[in-house]
């Protein structure tokens, strides 16, 4: 079977239009995989740490999509948070990465050893 892990790193803080269309178009790929029955895992980092508090609003135009999909989130960058903040709201720290100077952010290599196939978005 195969295996993608789908990393969001736009910010929904610029408002814009680009990093909207990326968080829908990552969401939109995870629903694909689910629907052919691929592993899929989606992993919020860099300023993308900040999306789930968003797209947790029901008045959200993703919103619909991302419930679809929310129970493949694998976490969020743990260093990420610690960095950009955002509300977590139970979702897993990811922290396999111990980069000096952080709490630890996500382990690509981790994943690519576990034979995912990584998007970034």
């Amino acid at each position: 079977m195969k295996k993608t892990a789908i990393i969001i790193l736009s910010d929904p803080k610029s408002g814009s239009e680009e990093a909207l269309g990326r968080v829908f178009n990552a969401l939109a790929s995870a629903y694909e995989f689910k629907h052919a029955s691929e592993d899929v895992k989606i992993i919020f980092q860099g300023t993308g740490i900040r999306w789930p508090e968003q797209l947790e609003k029901e008045d959200h135009p993703v919103h619909g999509l991302y419930n679809e999909v929310k129970d493949y989130v694998h976490g969020l960058s743990k260093g990420c948070v610690a960095v950009f903040g955002t509300e977590v709201s139970g979702y897993e720290l990811l922290n396999e990465n111990e980069v000096p100077g952080t709490p630890g952010l996500p382990s690509f290599l981790n994943l690519r050893n576990e034979g995912y196939d990584i998007l970034i978005f």
